[in-house]
C-alpha cells in the first residue's frame, strides 16, 4: 500500500520508494528511506499528505505520497511499550 491508504495517525515503516531519482534522493537525503518509520499526520482534501519522520513534519503532494509504499507498524512498538 501506499502512504495515501494510509490512515491519519497510524505508524507506518516505508518498504519501498517508486518514483524519478531525483526525488528518491531528495527523499533519501531527508531521511525517508527503506526501513524509516513515519506517523501520518494528516492528509488533506487536496491530496497533500503530512508525515513526521524522527521528529519532523513533511508536507508533500499527492505525486511523491503515491510512490511511497508503506506496511503498517507493530502496534506495541509504537507507543513505547513491550
Amino acid at each position: 500500500m501506499t502512504i495515501l491508504e494510509g490512515t491519519v495517525k497510524h505508524d507506518y515503516i516505508v518498504t519501498d520508494i517508486v518514483m524519478d531519482e531525483m526525488i528518491m534522493r531528495r527523499l533519501e537525503a531527508l531521511g525517508i528511506n527503506s526501513g524509516t518509520k513515519l506517523q501520518m499526520m494528516n492528509q488533506k482534501k487536496n491530496g497533500t499528505v503530512i508525515i513526521k519522520v524522527r521528529g519532523t513534519r513533511w508536507a508533500m503532494g499527492r505525486d511523491i505520497a503515491g510512490g511511497i509504499q508503506v506496511i503498517p507498524a507493530k502496534e506495541e512498538g509504537s507507543h513505547g511499550g513491550d
